[in-house]
């Protein structure tokens, strides 16, 4: 099971809203800051968290036991058990979400049949982690096809609940450094990825939903990778770049001559490793816009997500169009990259291979010791300041995720306090690591 642990923040609202206010315009190298002559949105209760500065209201989701999904080699099945909804996205097709109002849920597991296009899909899919569920694929005028595969929930639950307890104490730590944080709401969450603690996952504030500045291009470049999983599209294609897609911020295309065509393969790696503005835009158009980064999003039933404008879109956040995302869908997407849930071997290599030349290194990195492993995405807003990846110390390898709202600089050494802090942890066998 995974530990959450919530820091309330009273009298906090005030001094956030002032701070955010101050730090408005496109400061910083991914997008736009706040609009001040924006009305502040009403507060209200979501995800069982209040509305603060710079954090968006967790949409309502079904409890985590309720929504599973399948991974099979090419696709994926989402189950939505308490909404009664279903999604089949994979090579060949996307239903989009289906609604099936005979679907049976007996014993966790949830089963039924639906019929869309024609094709009929008959499920079983537990409601728990790492169980295996099938699903039959019965297109007209063709022979079936059965699936089956390992059911992805978030969290997964872990492999070894006596090794996963020795990771609770962190969970009290992190909530320290939370707690400490007054300008800067914060959540974190952090999964074992080496069976070291049995793969359990913590988080404090883990449904905080902050902007998802740059962070949400993960998301678009899991997109891409699963096309080229699928024989879509090859990394060695070309895109025709004009000079109408520059954009500033953060990257390296912008100083370049256009138009020009960039191959898929510079596009993605310079999304990551120079979190290129450019390159994100591009990719967005590429891929077909929001929609299909939005379906990748929902079929991983990442509830807090959204890709809603575009790198560097004033306009866009002026009217109330933003990217969103949350620690826990963080952690969801990373890992269901490390374990092929969503990507193959190769792609999965080549995403962290990206991550790994990361080249903004002012938090995660500078917070560790010379030299320590990482493969990480950066994120900052003037309102916002994120660092996400995976720690690839050799057999303590972990997938976390750090978020703030408010200032970016406070923001800043908020994430590198909570970056060191489990980094401590996981190197001192006092602090709970095992002594080899």
């Amino acid at each position: 099971m995974a530990i959450a642990v919530r820091v309330p923040r009273k009298g906090l609202a005030a001094a956030v809203a002032l701070a955010v206010l101050a730090t408005t315009g496109p400061a910083t190298a991914d997008g736009p800051g706040a609009d001040p002559t924006r009305p502040a949105e009403p507060g209200h209760q979501g995800g069982g968290q209040g509305h603060e500065p710079g954090v968006e209201p967790t949409p309502e989701r079904a409890p985590t036991s309720e929504v599973s999904w399948l991974s099979f080699p090419g696709g994926v099945f989402a189950v939505d058990s308490l909404g009664h909804t279903v999604r089949y996205r994979a090579c060949d097709g996307d239903t989009g979400r289906v609604a099936d109002p005979g679907m049976l849920v007996a014993a966790g597991v949830a089963s039924g049949a639906v019929v869309v296009g024609g094709t009929a899909y008959r499920y079983r899919v537990p409601l728990t982690g790492r169980s295996e569920g099938s699903l039959e694929v019965i297109p007209q005028h063709r022979p079936p096809v059965e699936l089956t595969g390992v059911v992805v929930t978030s969290p997964q639950p872990p492999t070894d609940p006596v090794a996963g307890a020795r990771l609770f104490p962190l969970s009290g730590q992190l909530a320290r450094v939370v707690a400490d944080a007054r300008l800067n709401p914060a959540g974190v969450t952090v999964r074992d990825l080496s069976g070291r603690y049995g793969d359990q996952q913590i988080a404090v504030n883990g449904a905080l939903r902050p902007k998802a500045a740059s962070v949400i291009k993960l998301w678009i470049l899991v997109e891409l990778l699963r096309r080229v999983d699928c024989g879509q599209v090859s990394l060695d294609d070309g895109v025709l770049v004009t000079p109408e897609d520059v954009v500033g911020g953060t990257g390296q295309l912008q100083f370049e001559t256009f138009p020009q065509v960039v191959t898929l393969h510079r596009l993605a790696q310079y999304l990551i490793k120079y979190s290129d503005n450019v390159a994100a835009n591009v990719l967005i158009t590429y891929l077909g816009g929001f929609a299909p980064v939005n379906a990748l999003i929902d079929s991983m039933n990442q509830r807090s997500t959204i890709l809603a404008r575009r790198m560097l879109d004033s306009a866009a956040a002026q009217r109330g169009e933003e990217n969103y995302t949350s620690p826990d869908d963080v952690v969801s997407l990373l890992g269901a990259v490390w374990d092929g849930e969503i990507l193959t071997p190769a792609s999965r290599d080549l995403m962290i291979g990206f991550m790994r030349e990361q080249t903004l290194n002012t938090k995660i990195p500078a917070a560790l010791p010379p030299g320590v492993p990482v493969a990480h995405k950066t994120g900052d807003l003037p309102d916002a300041s994120h660092d996400v990846g995976y720690y690839l110390i050799p057999g303590t390898e972990t997938a976390v995720a750090f978020l703030t709202a408010g200032p970016m600089a406070s923001g800043d050494e908020t994430v590198r306090r909570m970056a060191r802090t489990v980094y401590d942890f996981l190197v001192t066998p006092t602090a709970g690591a095992v002594e080899e």
